[in-house]
């Protein structure tokens, strides 16, 4: 008798980046996270995926939606910046970043399934969050995207307040983080946390184990 070989059932779904991204503003810079759980169909794949990407020294995307289609855009806008800023003499500004991967959102939109936050520092206009998303292309005080946004909504409209410090920020991230890692089954792991400003980018990792609870367990 022959038996018909087959894969493990993931490897013909879809590699999804489930997700919870957050990037917010603070005077002098901004603050990005993620969670780091990756899944394809009901399984996950990748626990500690880092999906926030560098764009440029002092710019990062933060990425959701189809794990190949998001790193393939930030990919192609790290390779785009970097001719960009040999050509200016100068490193980019954020609003070009993300009017980059605006831009291909938009131009393939049929074809990729991917939604990126965009944020960093530039000399013009200081920290900067924008959310891109197909055409769309707005500047926003904080922005929250991925499955496990729609969980958080109502915390981060209830605790975020204009001219929080940076390190206000990073708790805010980290709780937001948090709340939606135990709600929602795409997110999980670990928190990936990027905080850049004029003097560079400080990235950290907080281990599922150290992020904060809310209730008991």
């Amino acid at each position: 008798i022959m038996f018909e070989e087959t894969g493990p059932e993931w490897l013909s779904e879809e590699v999804k980046t489930g997700t919870t991204i957050i990037a917010i503003e603070f005077d002098g810079g901004v603050v990005l996270g993620s969670d780091s759980r990756v899944s394809a169909g009901a399984s996950v794949v990748n626990r500690v995926m880092n999906k926030l990407s560098p764009l440029h020294d002092k710019i990062y995307c933060a990425l959701s939606g189809s794990a190949a289609d998001a790193q393939t855009i930030a990919e192609i806008v790290n390779y785009q910046l970097d001719v960009h800023s040999i050509e200016i003499g100068e490193d980019p500004q954020v609003r070009s970043a993300a009017t980059l991967v605006r831009n291909i959102s938009y131009k393939y939109k049929e074809e990729l399934s991917a939604h990126l936050i965009v944020a960093g520092w530039d000399r013009r206009d200081g920290g900067q969050v924008f959310a891109t998303m197909k055409g769309l292309l707005t500047r926003q005080p904080f922005a929250v995207g991925g499955s496990g946004s729609s969980y958080v909504y109502g915390f981060v409209d209830a605790e975020y307040r204009r001219g929080m410090r940076k390190e206000e920020c990073q708790q805010f991230v980290v709780n937001t983080l948090s709340l939606a890692m135990n709600r929602d089954g795409s997110s999980g792991g670990v928190a990936y946390i990027v905080t850049i400003d004029e003097h560079g980018t400080e990235e950290k990792v907080v281990l599922g184990n150290q992020l904060p609870t809310f209730f008991d367990q």
